[in-house]
């Protein structure tokens, strides 16, 4: 098992993971989501957020970060 913690961008960012292989469990604004083969998380990337793989084989997922404007 492995953990990665997000760092919280600029404010109006959105984030989109997608889990290519294996269980990837997403943690934003306090709740939890398991994401397995195929599945696509869009969440707020401004906020604390973390990633962690909570099975046995390896995980592997993309992360596209939409960055919000800054005025």
């Amino acid at each position: 098992q492995s953990r990665m913690a997000g760092i919280p961008h600029t404010p109006g960012t959105r984030e989109y993971l997608m889990c290519e292989t294996g269980t990837i469990a997403l943690t934003a604004a306090g709740e939890r989501w398991v994401l397995g083969p195929g599945d696509v998380m869009a969440f707020r990337g401004d906020q604390k957020h973390a990633y962690a793989n909570p099975g046995e084989k390896t995980a592997i997922g993309y992360s596209v970060v939409a960055i919000a404007r800054v005025d």
